[in-house]
């Protein structure tokens, strides 16, 4: 015996089973700026080889690039000693790029019907016996990486190298993510829920107590101290309920009130 499903069911079915799938990513990609949220799920060692490896990615290059770096030129750029130990700390980080850079993006058909692809930021990484690396983006990804590079990296290499906080180095994509031009005042609003899934990833959810004092208020600090910028942080609330933050960043070259 068939069954028979009229297609508008089937069609609410998937719908919903896509809409699920979605609300579970944490790496949902929407548009070229947003690959700055996408990797909260990294430390801060890792965040800076992946920094290292955009930074290769220049205005005239294509998606069938391929990227050639020594493991001690990031050893020495991150101003550590060239030893087995740190060889091997690069080694590591690479692996993890490579499980850990999932994305999530948004498509849609010619017909309009809506999607999610499912895609790697790397399209292959190749760690040789000498330590050179070769790595290559995905085609999928290039787009989103090209996006970011142009105006995350108004921040000069040397300087994220500088930052020891992987929840400042977060933070300061998410400013350069969400600056326009050269406006000096940039504010970030997302819910409890954005804002822990930008800095954690996909592990478990601290309250909103704990989250302020070691994920915003370290991020904050070390950014004002360093970067002579200064941060308002506003929560936003329900009843007595934190649901959210919208977090000012102030150049330099605005004073404080």
């Amino acid at each position: 015996m068939t069954l028979n499903i009229p297609n508008n069911q089937i069609n609410s079915k998937a719908s919903k089973a896509m809409n699920l799938l979605l609300s579970r990513q944490n790496y949902l990609v929407v548009q070229g700026n947003d690959l700055a949220k996408a990797f909260g799920n990294l430390t801060s060692f890792q965040h800076k080889v992946l920094d290292y490896c955009f930074s290769f990615v220049k205005r005239d290059s294509h998606s069938t690039d391929e990227y050639m770096v020594s493991a001690s030129d990031i050893i020495h750029h991150l101003g550590l000693t060239v030893s087995g130990t740190n060889y091997q700390r690069v080694g590591d980080a690479f692996k993890v790029l490579n499980e850990k850079t999932a994305l999530y993006l948004h498509i849609q058909r010619e017909d309009g019907i809506r999607g999610v692809m499912m895609t790697q930021l790397f399209s292959h990484i190749s760690f040789y016996e000498n330590g050179q690396v070769k790595f290559k983006f995905s085609s999928e990804a290039a787009p989103y990486i090209y996006e970011l590079r142009k105006n995350f990296y108004s921040f000069k290499l040397r300087d994220l190298a500088n930052i020891k906080s992987k929840y400042s180095l977060i933070m300061m994509k998410l400013w350069q993510a969400n600056k326009m031009g050269d406006q000096s005042d940039v504010t970030i609003t997302g819910t409890m829920e954005d804002w822990q899934g930008w800095f954690l990833g996909d592990r478990k959810r601290l309250p909103a107590k704990q989250f302020k004092q070691r994920m915003i208020n370290v991020a904050t600090k070390e950014l004002g101290n360093k970067l002579d910028c200064w941060f308002l942080v506003k929560s936003i609330t329900d009843g007595r309920k934190t649901i959210g933050y919208e977090i000012t960043i102030h150049g330099k070259d605005t004073r404080r009130p």
